[in-house]
């Protein structure tokens, strides 16, 4: 059996260098604890960044993945299939949305609700196609979601980035307000900052843009791939704040660690 040294080795060898590991390497998990190579055992304070909101290798998930890998474990969109449609129902009947569209990760959910907002731009308000984000946000590692996500550390290195994104502070409405002309055809927001630092907006927030996109026939798009799937105590975030959105991205608890 290699040691953890020796699989260090293969990375070196192997992997492009794109992150910075800690320095164990881990073999197995179960439920809050992680265990590398070595047979040391680690309480796991990321949930593969909020990806595994009910643990690692739940029984009943772990169930779930074996009984569909012997029936169906993909099947393009041209084709019914049972799973897909008993979870859209489950997320509709407990949500304020009317439809849903599966793909396969947070930024290409987040790269979807983007491109609704541009058609609902394109076919309302006169081809408008600006989407107005915060800074501090992350909304995915995509060329598109680079440029909505306001922090520089992901955008200096791919710079000229992709055009229709306008940064602003977030918590603060009359930044929004000063932000919004004819080109904007949408609000992107995270109901609670996570990766930018767990920033909990003020009460009024929300609802105070909920309000200004009403008046200006803009779409309100909540970013719920870390707040949603229960992590801030109810199924979604925007229900702890006092808002609906128009449109909503999920991914990472959704899938308790699997692509959907």
């Amino acid at each position: 059996m290699m040691t953890g040294e020796q699989w260090k080795e293969v990375e070196a060898k192997y992997y492009m260098q794109v992150v910075r590991r800690m320095p164990m390497v881990l073999e197995r998990a179960e439920g809050t604890y992680v265990y590398d190579t070595e047979g040391n055992g680690y309480l796991d304070f990321t949930a593969g960044w909020a990806v595994l909101n009910i643990g690692h290798s739940h029984p009943e998930v772990t169930a779930a993945i074996q009984e569909q890998a012997g029936m169906i474990l993909q099947m393009s969109n041209l084709f019914y299939t049972i799973p897909q449609l008993k979870l859209a129902q489950i997320l509709i009947d407990n949500s304020c949305m009317d439809r849903v569209f599966f793909c396969n990760s947070g930024a290409e959910a987040n790269e979807g609700v983007c491109k609704l907002a541009r058609k609902y731009g394109k076919l309302h308000l006169n081809g408008a196609y600006e989407i107005i984000t915060a800074n501090n946000s992350f909304h995915g590692r995509t060329m598109g979601m680079m440029a909505a996500t306001g922090q520089a550390h992901y955008q200096d290195n791919w710079k000229p980035l992709m055009p229709g994104f306008v940064n602003v502070d977030y918590n603060d409405i009359d930044a929004i307000k000063q932000a919004t002309n004819e080109n904007t055809c949408a609000v992107l927001l995270e109901p609670l900052q996570g990766e930018g630092g767990v920033n909990v907006p003020d009460p009024d927030y929300f609802p105070q843009v909920r309000a200004w996109c009403d008046e200006h026939n803009l779409l309100l798009i909540a970013d719920e791939v870390q707040t949603g799937m229960g992590r801030l105590g109810t199924l979604f975030g925007y229900e702890q704040f006092n808002f609906e959105p128009d449109a909503m991205s999920m991914a990472k608890g959704l899938g308790a660690g699997a692509p959907l």
